[in-house]
């Protein structure tokens, strides 16, 4: 096996951002996601935390208490090592009038039974508990919380949940 290198001229920058985004691996959204931060929240260079249920994943929703406990561990460790400052949390699904094909694969999993709008209260409750328990996962970093709606006509829209002042 052959091994190849490519140099793209960048450079390693020894500074780390102060920002952590913590959202959905879901690869329809990151387009979104990444104008969304650019150009309402003015935020280009930032660490992330993508992984199944975005935001979500650090709340059991009433069923997955163990991986919400690791991952909330995981997020504090990260804060604090790359010492971040602010944390932007998002969670997605369809908007009120959205496609039910739209639901977060991971809420989906954790509440198969719930129709979309079941989905948006549950994200709802669990945006507000996980603000509860900010210290546990966040530590003392500032926490904005929004939700990615796909619409009907497939149009999508950031909702604010919670941002700190």
């Amino acid at each position: 096996m052959t091994s190849t290198a490519l140099t793209l001229g960048l450079q390693w920058a020894p500074d780390r951002p102060l920002v952590l985004v913590i959202a959905c691996s879901d690869g329809r959204l990151q387009i979104a996601t990444d104008e969304f931060l650019s150009r309402h929240l003015a935020i280009t260079d930032y660490d992330r935390l993508y992984l199944p249920g975005g935001a979500g994943a650090l709340c059991p929703s009433g069923r997955d208490f163990i991986r919400a406990q690791q991952m909330q561990q995981e997020c504090r460790a990260l804060i604090e090592v790359h010492r971040v400052e602010n944390v932007i949390a998002l969670f997605h699904g369809p908007g009120p009038d959205g496609p039910p094909e739209a639901i977060c694969a991971d809420y989906r999993r954790k509440l198969e039974w719930a129709t979309p709008t079941q989905v948006r209260d549950r994200q709802a409750d669990d945006s507000r508990e996980l603000l509860g328990e900010r210290w546990q996962w966040a530590g003392k970093a500032r926490v904005s919380m929004y939700r990615c709606e796909v619409e009907a006509s497939g149009n999508l829209r950031f909702v604010t949940l919670h941002a700190d002042g």
